[in-house]
């Protein structure tokens, strides 16, 4: 896909910033362009190329109509990430990463199928009826703390396409779930972080609020056309679909004709579709 990234967009977010040169990870060395005041400088020609290669597989990953999970329990990043997960309709994790989010589905599972079970007796007044005002409070808020937790990942699949970690180190858990999974993992990788740990790594400052923000919109437009391209598809596959219907029906109703007519016009209707 065209992804128009921006070195100079890069460039005034900062996403070139690496750590102090005493922090750094000796695999992100290719990475690095040169020391100044004794941090690192991310080369952000790295960073577009690794930019690039994450959202065509990205864009990939939703035009084959598969989910994103979308990480980030850090300060500066959770509001960013909820909003693109919103924006985009993929599953996200904002708040804290329970352990076994990925690889636990049973136990996770649960906890989301009694949410939902409570949010929809919530919906028809069952509780209401049922129990008087401070039960039905209490109720609305275990409603409420489950969805800090569980919300993202409600209509979440068993097993997401791909997972993307903003800070890689901060929610390692994630990383190392995805990972046992065989799930691709798509990351921010800073100077002070193992590039390895990520399928598609994105050498870039993974502190910085602009580069998050505009990491995440590239993110975000690479989704979104990927998941046009299954709607397209999809609408394709549905018009194709009709005609092969119906000209099979066509081929089994000249069956009971003459032997010569039944040939020739079994013919025609190869022909036509």
């Amino acid at each position: 896909m065209a992804t128009g990234v921006d070195i100079k967009q890069l460039l005034e977010s900062g996403a070139h910033f690496g750590h102090k040169a005493s922090r750094w990870h000796p695999k992100m060395a290719p990475n690095i362009h040169s020391k100044r005041d004794g941090n690192h400088i991310i080369d952000l020609t790295k960073t577009v190329e690794g930019l690039e290669k994450a959202l065509a597989f990205l864009t990939d990953t939703a035009a084959a109509g598969k989910q994103v999970l979308l990480v980030s329990t850090k300060r500066q990043a959770k509001d960013a990430i909820k909003a693109t997960a919103e924006a985009t309709g993929m599953p996200y994790v904002s708040e804290r990463w329970l352990g076994g989010m990925l690889t636990n589905q049973n136990t996770i599972g649960g906890r989301i199928k009694h949410l939902k079970d409570l949010e929809s007796r919530m919906a028809t007044g069952e509780l209401a009826a049922k129990y008087n005002k401070l039960e039905v409070q209490r109720y609305e808020e275990e409603i409420e703390a489950m969805n800090q937790m569980y919300g993202g990942i409600k209509e979440m699949a068993a097993k997401p396409g791909a997972v993307l970690v903003i800070d890689v180190l901060e929610d390692i858990n994630a990383v190392r779930e995805a990972k046992k999974l065989g799930i691709p993992i798509v990351a921010l990788i800073d100077t002070n972080v193992d590039p390895s740990l990520a399928n598609y790594p994105i050498p870039c400052n993974d502190d910085a609020t602009k580069t998050i923000s505009l990491i995440l919109d590239y993110v975000e437009k690479a989704i979104l056309v990927g998941k046009a391209k299954n709607k397209v598809t999809g609408d394709s596959e549905q018009v194709t679909d009709k005609p092969k219907a119906k000209a099979k029906k066509d081929e089994s109703d000249v069956a009971a004709k003459a032997p010569e007519e039944a040939v020739e016009a079994v013919e025609a209707v190869k022909g036509i579709g």
